[in-house]
């Protein structure tokens, strides 16, 4: 784990991106995007690419951003969940918050993703129980990179921001973190774009899964 800042001591509590740092589910929702994209707009090469680069934010923003219909969400949605079973946790994440919430760290997920889709997911992997609270985009006022749904995890934690830190794997992520007065830390096991990640300046990086137990000190 490498640091850009010296850590705060007291950490209290893990708020957590979902995609890309607890769940492998890149390609789902590769799988998702491509008939969401054949069913609304018609065939040809979907720009799966493009989406993946604004990753962390709810999908209703990444079709404005795109131009893309709004209406792609429904089929999105439905191929997510049919696919749900394919989305798996990445090796080793379990036993480290099992390690992390017996050393009395408090665990919140902060999602692009509904509330709905992601308390669904995480009670089929068998993990939701591992997880103080889970937020999604659409539970907030203003999803990444605004602070609200960092703020919300916090708020109902009862943890101050710096007794906390924020894990994501997007650049969305960590300028929620920045905004909301966390510490932001860089998730690069999945399939995100870590140089972009690492030039957006995180406080602190890991590359596996057991380096966030350097994190309880």
């Amino acid at each position: 784990m490498s640091l850009h800042h010296p850590p705060r001591t007291g950490l209290r509590a893990i708020v957590f991106d979902l995609d890309g740092v607890i769940v492998d589910s890149f390609e789902v929702m590769r799988k998702a995007f491509a008939a969401a994209y054949e069913e609304v707009v018609g065939p040809g090469p979907a720009p799966f690419a493009e989406y993946s680069r604004h990753l962390g934010r709810y999908f209703p923003d990444i079709m404005r951003e795109m131009g893309l219909p709004l209406e792609m969400e429904g089929p999105f949605v439905r191929e997510s969940y049919r696919l749900a079973d394919e989305v798996k946790i990445f090796p080793g994440v379990t036993e480290v918050l099992l390690k992390l919430r017996s050393d009395g760290l408090r665990f919140a997920v902060a999602t692009g993703k509904s509330g709905v889709r992601a308390r669904s997911l995480l009670e089929r992997l068998k993990i939701l129980h591992l997880f103080d609270h889970v937020i999604g985009s659409d539970e907030v006022p203003r999803p990444k990179p605004a602070p609200d749904i960092v703020l919300r995890a916090l708020e109902l934690l009862g943890v101050a921001p710096e007794h906390a830190v924020m894990a994501g794997d997007a650049v969305t992520d960590l300028a929620s973190a920045r905004s909301a007065g966390v510490r932001s830390v860089a998730v690069l096991w999945g399939e995100s774009d870590g140089d972009a990640l690492l030039a957006a300046g995180p406080d602190l990086v890991v590359r596996t899964p057991e380096e966030l137990l350097t994190l309880a000190g």
